[in-house]
């Protein structure tokens, strides 16, 4: 029974069993990256941040987005920050949402 203010229990284990994927930058496609610039429209923060180990024990610190299905935890990255900070959604309309090969790293030797 649904009693107003309170949730039934089986809406926080439906988010408890989202499926989670770790996402590199290599890996990032043009949804993630969108979900990423709609979460943080400012960028990210120490604030945002979630570090953990992985199954090899390596520290990673990593950014969350979650989808109806899936929660995404992106490596952070002075790459990551600055094509959040670049974004625009027309740089990939001719690329399918889910395409890696979409989103490629900013010109480091960018001419004014």
């Amino acid at each position: 029974m649904y009693l107003g203010n309170t949730k039934p229990s089986y809406i926080k284990e439906m988010k408890d069993n989202l499926k989670r994927v770790i996402v590199d930058f290599k890996k990032l496609t043009p949804e993630i990256l969108a979900l990423l610039v709609e979460k943080y429209p400012d960028g990210y923060d120490d604030a945002h941040i979630i570090s953990f180990r992985n199954l090899k024990n390596e520290l990673i610190e990593a950014v969350e987005v979650t989808t109806e299905d899936t929660k995404y935890l992106v490596k952070v990255s002075s790459t990551l920050a600055v094509t959040m900070e670049n974004y625009d959604e027309d740089d990939y309309e001719d690329f399918d949402d889910d395409d890696p090969d979409a989103v490629q790293p900013p010109d480091e030797d960018i001419a004014d």
